[in-house]
């Protein structure tokens, strides 16, 4: 048995994972010792300018700060720190990357989009197993991207990243409350971009299921169940109809933000971006059910991701 902490910083989270990995039985299972999440917003206005804001940079450092004590308390034997879309893009990272360093003695490693989409597919595969035959697409949809991975239970057979998501979209497109239109057709047109660039490396139509990660997707899963909070052991696993999923991205994205504040499973922190995570979602799951001739028409969201993948990469 090995206590690991693997981070996972996004453009909108950044979340901690410390686990125990058993390796003895062939596949390795994790036994969760401590699961936080805080909304950072490190990808606040990187889309426009290209660098990370003093204020975002501080409040992800603060953040990890809290982490390496958890991580020292936990007595962690090893430590792995990701780092994806957001860290990608900005021209001042090394200011972060030399914070990361400082504070928990490791290497903070900036990850491709592929490296991205792989450990979201080892984490979200570890808990919910593939069955011969079947071509799962594990779709993550983060901050400032979107992972398409099509994958057996043999593993990751295409895969490709694409430079949308919900802080991506909601500062681009989505500035009214609740959004015009015209925003939203604007929205629509480049996940539309996204998805036909997606195409073109990952063959979508052979998916025979697929898989949603990550936290835009599973509050929209909350949504469409009416859960009297976030509940992870309800959402995890929870298969719906893609009218059910589309039914809620609509009522998610057509609401004001002070609705969308109001509801028992909303994280503070995602209220004013979720409208744009849903209208990335639900055109994919039309898409999806476009390509597939109407075979996708169900989607199942995991509660366990790119951060556990992580973790079971280590060591």
């Amino acid at each position: 048995m090995t206590r690991v902490a693997a981070i996972d910083c996004g453009t909108n989270s950044i979340r901690l994972l410390i686990a125990d990995i058993d390796r003895s039985g062939g596949q390795p299972h994790l036994t969760d010792v401590v699961r936080e999440m805080r909304v950072v917003r490190l990808g606040q206005g990187v889309d426009a300018t290209g660098e990370f804001a003093a204020e975002a940079l501080e409040r992800t450092l603060a953040a990890t700060a809290d982490y390496a004590r958890l991580i020292k308390d936990h007595q962690a034997t090893a430590v792995r720190f990701v780092a994806t879309s957001a860290t990608r893009d900005a021209r001042n990272r090394d200011v972060f990357i030399d914070g990361v360093r400082e504070l928990l003695g490791v290497e903070p490693e900036v990850i491709s989009g592929a490296e991205e989409a792989a450990l979201s597919f080892a984490g979200a595969s570890s808990v919910l197993p593939i069955a011969e035959g079947d071509q799962v697409l594990v779709v993550d949809l983060g901050g400032g991207s979107t992972e398409f991975v099509l994958g057996t239970a043999a593993g990751v057979t295409a895969a490709l990243s694409v430079d949308v998501g919900c802080v991506r979209m909601t500062e681009r497109h989505l500035r009214d409350d609740p959004p015009t239109p015209e925003q939203i057709a604007a929205a629509e047109a480049d996940v539309d971009a996204a998805i036909d660039a997606a195409r073109r490396a990952v063959p979508l139509e052979q998916a025979t299921a697929v898989v949603g990660v990550a936290g835009s997707i599973t509050t929209i899963t909350a949504h469409a169940l009416k859960l009297p909070e976030y509940l992870p052991s309800s959402i995890h696993g929870a298969q719906l109809s893609i009218k059910e999923l589309r039914d809620a991205a609509d009522d998610l994205l057509a609401s004001p933000r002070a609705e969308r504040a109001a509801l028992p499973y909303m994280h503070p922190g995602r209220v004013d971006v979720i409208g744009a995570g849903a209208l990335v979602w639900r055109r994919i799951l039309e898409r999806l059910a476009g390509l597939t001739g109407g075979r996708i028409d169900s989607a199942t969201a995991s509660e366990h991701d790119i951060l556990d993948g992580i973790a079971l990469s280590i060591g």
